[in-house]
């Protein structure tokens, strides 16, 4: 996973788990799922009673921003006289992922 720190000061404790990043133990997120075929940018706030929320309608103050890049396809290789099988997708690699972080004071 690629960490930015996007300014100075202490961040919100996270847990990478396979490809689910929990926040404060209290919000957690399966990045598998949210991947698409295109580039997918997850924003994660506090909302107004510091609740961790998943977009910035409810959000008063950025704790982190998540960005999954489009999903990948390989092309399985055919012999000579085969059908060619469709494009299938590749699992998401976490060291793609990249995973920036705001201070929480």
């Amino acid at each position: 996973m690629i960490i930015v720190n996007k300014n100075e000061g202490t961040k919100i404790d996270y847990e990478v788990i396979g490809q689910k990043i929990c926040f404060d133990d209290d919000l957690t997120i399966n990045l598998k799922k949210r991947e698409e075929d295109w580039p997918v940018h997850i924003d994660v706030c506090f909302d107004a009673d510091e609740n961790l929320v998943i977009g910035t309608a409810a959000g008063r103050a950025y704790v982190a921003e998540i960005d999954i890049p489009a999903r990948r396809y390989v092309t399985p290789e055919v012999e000579e006289g085969e059908e060619p099988e469709p494009p299938q997708p590749v699992p998401l690699d976490m060291d793609t992922v990249t995973l920036s972080l705001w201070a929480v004071e």
